[in-house]
């Protein structure tokens, strides 16, 4: 069985306090019986010195134990709580006035009673309990002279006979104290410590429950989108504040972001899936169609043979080499778009004069523009911008450009090469008079195989990815080519590049 975040900490928490209660309840029970002992020490710290000497049989120093018995029988019942022993002044048990078959020791350890009448001030002192082998409890203690001469100079004619040891709450009283405990006012006191510390636990569980709640959510929100294979539309995430300190929020929050970009990303795999069959479809027509053509006059001349005349044969060569050169030129855009596609582009960026550059994309294109009677110009005629981008690339971007533009571009119309610094950027345009792209199709023009509903020119020169390509290359040059134009009135692409100042 899966144990959840909050029930293993709602545990660890259980463990932990009850063990918390139980170091406080035991450190308070010790505490409060030093404290108990240290008072009741105090208070019958002179006891067995007042026996000692206000009694005829110790006052006199008798060694008669059943006369001492009898005499500490007598005050075990007038004083309950207290057990009586005389002993040796090595500590041996002489006499005492407890049942004899309940005394475990046969001698204490002299060494506590003389801290206590040495130092009485250091309570509590702890002696040993003749009725258990190991316990100790707190005592008075006395010494027991005779009125013979004895050895110490201190004590002139006086000799040490043995000590007056009186235990402190002895069996009868332990016996009745444990009976008091059960008390009843006891009892609802206990009752109502426990009830505090079970309310105590159950705020604190709460509290836990409080903060562990957004990761609940959280996990929710995963084993849901997951379920849904990352669909955000199929599920209602949890809404998690933005502007909060709260790690988990901020995870949350993370977590949102990405499934939305995982979604974009599944939605940009489609649609470019969907692309690639739709440009398989339209190249492998657009493959077809010049094969098609050669395959027939190559068919043709392989037929007939000598029986057609000269000029036939080289009308059919010429339209077998047109249709060859048009089916290289679409398989190698489509080799190029793939390439760009792919990212596996080099890029050699240089610093050179893009005057240079528009100069010879211009001469390179005028015999064509004149064909059309077009005027392809410069503008300015002096250009000494220095740049730093891909020569390569750039005259690529160019020459898909001008041949766009001259392809669209009506007789007697004007294709201009506009160049404009930009602060640190220089902007390049290519300016046609041509028909124009309507704004439906101006958002799709630099998908591949996208043919505007206007467009015009010869359909079979070109496969539909020359401003594809562009597109791609600009976006390797760290540019963005953009677009503008109104139906009938012309289109004017443009770019920027990185300016070098001199």
């Amino acid at each position: 069985m899966k144990i959840s975040l909050y029930q293993r900490l709602a545990i660890t928490l259980s463990f932990a306090f009850i063990l918390m209660a139980y170091l406080l309840f035991w450190w308070s029970t010790e505490l409060s019986q030093h404290s108990q002992h240290q008072a009741e020490q105090k208070l019958h710290l002179q006891l067995a010195d007042h026996l000692a000497h206000d009694n005829p049989l110790l006052q006199d120093g008798v060694y008669d134990k059943k006369a001492l018995a009898n005499l500490f029988h007598t005050l075990m019942l007038l004083g309950p709580s207290f057990e009586f022993y005389f002993l040796d002044p090595a500590g041996k048990i002489l006499s005492y006035s407890a049942d004899p078959s309940k005394i475990k020791r046969k001698q204490v350890d002299i060494r506590p009673l003389l801290d206590l009448i040495e130092h009485p001030q250091n309570l509590p002192v702890y002696g040993d309990d003749p009725r258990s082998p190991h316990q100790q409890k707190i005592f008075s203690a006395a010494p027991v002279y005779t009125s013979e001469k004895g050895t110490d100079e201190k004590l002139g004619d006086k000799s040490l006979q043995g000590y007056l040891y009186v235990i402190i709450g002895g069996e009868i009283y332990d016996s009745v104290f444990q009976v008091t405990k059960s008390d009843q006012q006891l009892q609802q006191n206990i009752m109502l410590i426990c009830g505090g510390l079970l309310l105590m636990l159950l705020l604190l569980l709460a509290l836990f429950r409080y903060f562990t709640s957004p990761i609940r959510l959280l996990l929710a929100d995963m084993q849901a989108i997951q379920q849904h294979k990352f669909d955000p539309a199929k599920v209602k995430l949890h809404k998690w504040p933005a502007n909060d300190s709260n790690e988990v929020n901020l995870l949350g929050c993370a977590f949102t972001a990405m499934v939305e970009q995982i979604n974009a990303q599944l939605l940009q795999l489609n649609a470019n899936e969907r692309m690639r069959k739709e440009l398989l479809a339209h190249l492998s027509h657009d493959l077809r169609t010049p094969l098609a053509a050669m395959q027939g006059y190559i068919e043709t001349l392989a037929i007939k043979g000598d029986t057609i005349n000269q000029q036939e044969r080289e009308q059919y060569i010429a339209t077998v080499l047109r249709n060859g050169k048009q089916l290289k030129m679409l398989i190698d855009q489509i080799f190029e778009l793939a390439h760009l596609e792919d990212g596996q582009v080099s890029v050699n960026l240089e610093t050179f004069p893009i005057g240079e550059l528009l100069y010879d994309i211009v001469a390179k294109f005028s015999l064509k523009a004149s064909e059309k009677n077009i005027r392809l110009t410069l503008n300015p005629q002096q250009c000494r911008y220095m740049v730093y981008s891909d020569i390569a690339k750039l005259e690529r971007i160019l020459t898909n450009l001008l041949e766009n533009a001259i392809r669209h571009t009506p007789q007697q119309g004007e294709i201009t090469l506009e160049v404009i610094q930009d602060k640190d950027k220089v902007k390049v345009s290519v300016i046609d008079t041509g028909t124009g792209i309507s704004s439906e199709d101006i958002a799709y023009i630099f998908d591949p195989r996208y043919r505007a509903s206007n467009a015009t020119g010869d359909k079979k020169q070109h496969a539909g990815l020359g401003l594809a390509i562009s597109k791609r290359l600009s976006m390797i040059l760290n540019s963005e080519l953009s677009v503008e134009s109104k139906l009938g009135h012309g289109c004017r692409f443009s770019f920027c590049l990185q300016s070098v100042m001199t």
